[in-house]
């Protein structure tokens, strides 16, 4: 399975609470919901569409998950809702209890095994497993060099601070620019991945 890594970013690298106020205010911030007057269903919904229908798994971090559940099950009777719906999907967390998976089809990875459970879904055959928002989750794959594919919807807007997906450990990854296209209101939406190591 490949990992795809699918975000809204700001130009200034903040991937927090993109879809609404009260989404995340960590750190007190205030900007939740930037991403929507962006959002347009060809360019940017497209590309949601793309990734989700080539996926056979979601994997998420607790926070994005809780998120997620708590919006996606009432929404059935929409294509894209009951896809979301169905797909398996995996949560990795260190507080989470099995009762409390309430979203159909979640399996826990517990937070102390997920680098390593994590690697062995990856080496299972099947589609994409697809990570959408869990900084702290993706920050991890990208230092463990688990990350096959970066979709990165950059919008043109600057939030002065906030969560970041990129490890701030010093390391150099280097990158190729797959594909790019831009939406009516300015949105890039790239994908990236790992350049072929040299030498």
């Amino acid at each position: 399975m490949r990992i795809i890594i699918s975000e809204f970013i700001s130009l200034d690298g903040v991937v927090q609470a993109p879809g609404g106020a009260e989404e995340d205010t960590d750190g007190g911030f205030a900007n939740g919901g930037w991403s929507h007057p962006f959002f347009d269903p060809e360019v940017v919904g497209g590309a949601f569409d793309d990734v989700t229908a080539k996926a056979s798994g979601l994997l998420f971090g607790r926070r994005t998950w809780k998120t997620m559940a708590g919006a996606w099950p009432e929404r059935a009777g929409d294509p894209f809702a009951d896809r979301m719906n169905a797909l398996p999907k995996y949560v990795v967390s260190r507080t989470l209890r099995e009762s409390e998976l309430t979203w159909d089809n979640t399996t826990l990875i517990p937070g102390d095994d997920a680098v390593a459970r994590i690697r062995e879904l990856r080496a299972q055959e099947g589609g994409d497993l697809v990570v959408m928002g869990s900084p702290t989750l993706v920050r991890t794959l990208l230092a463990e060099d688990l990350v096959d594919e970066l979709r990165l919807m950059l919008m043109p807007v600057l939030l002065g601070g906030g969560k970041s997906i990129f490890p701030s450990d010093g390391g150099l990854r280097t990158l190729e620019l797959v594909s790019t296209v831009t939406s009516p209101a300015g949105v890039q939406v790239s994908t990236y991945r790992p350049a072929p190591r040299r030498g």
